[in-house]
């Protein structure tokens, strides 16, 4: 049978201000130093204990990971995020391709969020102009100075631009260096100047609530941000600029970057908070490479670190501090406890909204 690929050139794309957004930047953002919402009381014990590790681990000089989901964002932790870096307890963060485009969203428009159902049925899901136009910008842009998805897009936004090299001088470095390791970043980009009709030269992209945005925080704290999105995953896919080589390359550095975090997970800690599939996933490969590359060296593989997984789930009604439970068991199917019991370190499962863990566990660090 012979298929014809869609044409997405071909797509025809919207503004944001056309879209009914659902989630205002005003409305959700958490403050601080407000009292954080109660969390059931059997976790209190559990958090305290977390709050203790992130303490030792960073001075023992121990990474300390939070891998997220989109919805912790979209409740309003940017701003705890943001005092949590700049305290030095967390090291690295790490999202999905969701995470990036509300957190776009809410730093540009300062709304995001639309109804799946409803724009899917009228073919106006995520074919929103500049989404997918700034973000490809941030990522290709970002590229050129060695930056991945997300350190690409949280500058963009914490610098409110970039700047764009010619079509000439690009199509000039590639003549002469046609082997150089950019080569096909400059040209993803040079394709994208040319089709989108890109400037050179400074483009200037004002976020008015760039306080809203956790990629521009972890930019200001020069905190690593790591995106680890899937290619059609989402719905910067859905314009004529969709470069599945720069998000894939973006992607790639990433990986690497997280696994430079993982190095030095010694005695750290992993927070993994509503990331139930990505965070895993990655993690479990991340460490398995970081693994590798030690015993070839003599060095022994990653230890004595401990794990949070939080989401709402009720965990299979199963205690994972006891290892995962057999087949027969339907709790053995929640990918997002079964793969982190596996990594070797201590895990904790916490049931629990995302937000509300985060701002009782800030609350608990500024305790010490």
């Amino acid at each position: 049978m012979n298929v014809t690929p869609l044409d997405l050139s071909k797509l025809k794309v919207f503004p944001l201000s056309e879209r009914q957004s659902l989630t205002r930047a005003d409305e959700i953002l958490i403050d601080p130093d407000q009292p954080p919402k109660a969390c059931p009381e059997r976790l209190i014990p559990t958090i305290q204990d977390c709050a203790a590790r992130i303490r030792a681990a960073r001075q023992r000089g121990a990474s300390v990971m939070l891998i997220y989901g989109a919805h912790l964002l979209r409740n309003g932790s940017a701003q705890i995020l943001s005092r949590m870096m700049g305290n030095d307890w967390l090291t690295h963060l790490a999202t999905n391709g969701a995470g990036t485009i509300h957190d776009w969203e809410y730093a540009w428009f300062g709304a995001s969020t639309e109804s799946v159902e409803m724009n899917v049925a009228s073919g106006t899901f995520g074919t929103w102009h500049e989404t997918a136009t700034n973000i490809h910008l941030a990522i290709m842009a970002g590229a050129l100075d060695g930056l991945g998805y997300g350190r690409g897009l949280g500058r963009l936004i914490h610098e409110d631009g970039v700047v764009l090299p010619s079509i000439e001088e690009l199509a000039a470095a590639i003549s002469a260096e046609p082997a150089h390791p950019l080569t096909s970043a400059r040209a993803d980009l040079l394709q994208a100047m040319r089709s989108q009709g890109w400037p050179a030269g400074r483009i200037a992209i004002n976020h008015r609530w760039k306080h809203a945005s956790i990629l521009a925080q972890a930019w200001k704290h020069n905190v690593p941000l790591t995106v680890h999105p899937g290619i059609g995953y989402d719905i910067i896919a859905n314009h004529p600029v969709f470069s599945g080589s720069a998000i894939g390359r973006g992607a790639e550095w990433d990986f690497k970057l997280f696994g430079g975090s993982v190095e030095g997970l010694d005695g750290g800690v992993v927070l993994s908070v509503g990331s139930a599939i990505m965070g895993p996933q990655v993690f479990e490969k991340s460490i398995s490479c970081v693994n590798n590359l030690r015993l070839q060296s003599g060095r022994p593989v990653v230890r004595d670190h401990s794990i949070y997984v939080v989401d709402l789930q009720d965990g299979g009604n199963w205690d994972w501090t006891q290892g995962e439970p057999p087949k027969t068991n339907a709790a053995y199917y929640l990918r997002f406890c079964k793969s982190y019991s596996r990594m070797g370190g201590a895990m904790h499962y916490l049931q629990c909204d995302n937000a509300t863990f985060i701002h009782n566990l800030y609350h608990e660090l500024n305790r010490a």
